[in-house]
């Protein structure tokens, strides 16, 4: 995480220019005379909270570097594993996945392809984990994230004509900021100068990294998509329906959007079918080559 340069709070990484909390940003604006919201009041930047805020992002980054770790004692290269490997591993492969290995949907969140890979990958995760899980609460934003990786992996099957071997954090890391997008913009923020300012980075980091992952040819942006509509719907339906963290309406939403992506997953094995032979010889054939679900990073 970033520091503001004129009072020392943590700032997410995802902020671009000057590096000044939403905070002093508006104490700024308004020193300025420009019409703001008036401020809340903020903690001292050196009182931490009692809690640890960033606990399931910790988690969830010390799986994956597990995983990365594990590969790599197991022959895999910095700059990543053969895609029969990543198969090995959990990577999503769609007739295999199609066919009654759906734990991929979820263990291809693990995978990564080199370190250049699952560097700027978590490197996002630290920058918005932390935000979200504030957000949200730490169950909320485990689920979040599970299922968000989950629409990514199935994006992903339906979108290529052909099987690809695909795997990588980013799904999930677009869905979850694609729930913070939808919750600043439709919940009851205390500042809505700040959630502006934190929506513009994010919509920047959406932006861009969609652009550069369809110039590179090399990244599964039906993932980062799949992941992105996943986390909006929840974030808006979270928003709209259970913005406080109460359990039932919070277990609703969350039971309503599991329900959907399960009946996408069977429409997509059902279209895939005859095309992939889901259940026949593809099952067994070999690997194509790797679709990263890396931001920018080459095929393995």
């Amino acid at each position: 995480m970033a520091r503001c340069s004129r009072c020392g709070r943590s700032i997410s990484g995802f902020s671009f220019g000057r590096k000044l909390c939403p905070w002093c940003q508006q104490a700024e604006s308004a020193a300025r005379g420009e019409d703001v919201e008036t401020q809340r009041v903020e903690p001292v930047p050196w009182r931490q909270p009692s809690t640890d805020t960033r606990l399931v992002t910790q988690i969830i980054f010390g799986l994956n570097a597990a995983v990365f770790v594990g590969m790599m004692l197991a022959g895999a290269g910095l700059m990543g594993p053969s895609s029969q490997m990543a198969v090995d591993w959990g990577a999503n492969f769609g007739p295999l996945t199609l066919s009654g290995e759906w734990w991929r949907l979820v263990s291809s969140c693990f995978v990564h392809f080199g370190i250049l890979h699952i560097g700027f990958n978590m490197w996002c995760l630290w920058s918005l984990g932390e935000l979200a899980e504030r957000l949200y609460g730490r169950a909320t934003f485990a689920v979040l994230y599970l299922l968000c990786g989950i629409g990514g992996s199935l994006g992903s099957i339906a979108w290529h004509g052909m099987p690809v071997v695909s795997a990588g954090a980013s799904g999930a890391i677009f869905g979850i900021a694609g729930a913070v997008i939808a919750s600043l913009k439709l919940g009851n923020t205390n500042n809505r100068w700040m959630a502006s300012s934190i929506m513009q980075s994010l919509l920047v980091f959406v932006g861009y990294n969609v652009v550069f992952g369809a110039l590179s040819g090399a990244t599964d942006n039906a993932c980062h998509f799949g992941g992105l509509f996943t986390g909006l719907l929840l974030g808006a339906l979270i928003a709209k329906l259970a913005p406080a963290s109460d359990f039932a309406p919070r277990a609703a939403v969350i039971a309503l959007v599991a329900v959907l992506l399960l009946g996408w997953g069977f429409q997509i094995q059902h279209g895939k079918a005859r095309l992939w032979h889901v259940h026949g010889t593809l099952r067994h054939m070999a690997a194509p080559p790797a679709c990263n679900k890396g931001i920018g990073q080459l095929d393995a």
